[in-house]
């Protein structure tokens, strides 16, 4: 049997998480997995998941009494949702209700939650830190079920994971195929990492380019799910738009390493190579000279680098730098900056020590007039 309850989680920024928490009740073995809401296609992915951690699927499900679960009580029997009806039979599995105020038949559940929260929901006894994405509360969680999962239970003395293997024979096959039927409308993910509902285009990660998904409507959200190896699970989840006005989120994407208005210099030969290791001025030099459209500039390069065989690196590095500053392209003017440099050496230069000590005219002159 496997306990199965939804609790509170943890606020991320202004937005309310739930925690699906269930347990195989003879390994003790345990499955923490957040959520955005409580909503039937919500429930069976977590479902789904649930039982691909297991490895299998137990016969009967305890739950709580959720609207998803039970409709109605008709002479205190539970009338159970049709989808879930059917959800279980896609698992062979049997889902029951626990008995209001009865604490003998969900206290496995209530259990599993409580430990849950007090790991994972910040507060001002535990002085967990605040989650600043819906990621890294996932993350949190896989972390406290590998865990709680690896350490020694008080009532076996034994880990869940390795109760989990001997549990696992007595556990039923789960089908390869998700219970997609609630999941909604299938798309597949187009070489921009976007789909499209309603016309309008929405993200989602760009590892599942090419890849089918589902999408519905949960309120002003589109939900976007997939189904992996792990299970099915919401991979995306956007407010409505209309056409023309694309929900694109930064996180879906990889990060980029170039910047197309900050370009950086990656060496494509030996010449090209010899003359970056030169130093940062190298690179200035390099990128400004091509944006102001400096002619034969490879030419330039080796010549540079041969200048550096002869002086050294560092020297030529430096000049560079500052024929880059001030936007001397032409031939010859790096050996002049090269030649300038050798000729001053290390003498810094002497600041004035007085304002009088200078040529440029005062203001003083202008305090007689009127007088």
């Amino acid at each position: 049997m496997a306990p199965v309850r939804l609790g509170q989680g943890p606020r991320i920024g202004r937005q309310e998480t739930l925690l699906w928490c269930a347990w195989l009740a003879w390994s003790r073995f345990r499955v923490v997995i957040p959520t955005h809401d409580r909503t039937m296609p919500t429930v069976i992915a977590c479902l789904d998941e649930t039982l691909r951690r297991f490895g299998g699927s137990p016969t009967y499900a305890l739950t709580d009494n959720e609207r998803t679960v039970t409709i109605d009580r008709v002479a205190g029997i539970a009338v159970k949702h049709p989808v879930l009806v059917a959800t279980g039979r896609h698992y062979g599995l049997q889902i029951h209700a626990c008995v209001p105020a009865d604490p003998a038949s969900k206290g496995g559940s209530e259990s599993t939650v409580k430990i849950a929260k007090a790991d994972l929901v910040p507060t001002d006894a535990n002085l967990l830190p605040a989650y600043q994405s819906f990621a890294d509360l996932r993350g949190a969680c896989d972390a406290f079920c590998d865990q709680v999962n690896a350490r020694e239970h008080r009532e076996t003395r034994r880990p869940p994971i390795e109760l989990l293997a001997e549990e696992r024979q007595r556990l039923h096959p789960v089908p390869d195929e998700p219970y997609t039927v609630a999941f909604g409308l299938t798309r597949v993910v187009d070489d921009e990492s976007t789909i499209r509902y309603g016309s309008a285009r929405y993200s989602v990660p760009h590892e599942l380019v090419t890849e089918r998904v589902w999408v519905r409507v949960d309120g002003e959200e589109l939900v976007v799910v997939h189904r992996g190896p792990a299970g099915a699970r919401e991979v995306a989840r956007h407010r409505l738009t209309t056409p023309g006005n694309p929900r694109i989120d930064p996180a879906h994407y990889p990060e980029r390493r170039t910047d197309p208005l900050h370009p950086r210099p990656k060496a494509a030969s030996p010449d090209e190579t010899a003359f970056l290791d030169l130093g940062e001025g190298a690179e200035r030099w390099l990128i400004l000279a091509a944006a102001s459209g400096a002619e034969r500039i490879r030419t330039k390069i080796r010549r540079a680098t041969e200048l550096a065989a002869l002086v050294g690196p560092d020297q030529v590095d430096r000049a560079l730098g500052l024929a880059a500053e001030a936007g001397r392209f032409a031939d010859g003017g790096l050996e002049s900056i090269v030649d300038h440099l050798r000729l001053m050496g290390d003498r810094p230069r002497e600041p004035l020590e007085r304002s009088d000590d200078t040529l440029q005219p005062g203001k003083s002159a202008w305090e007689l007039v009127g007088r």
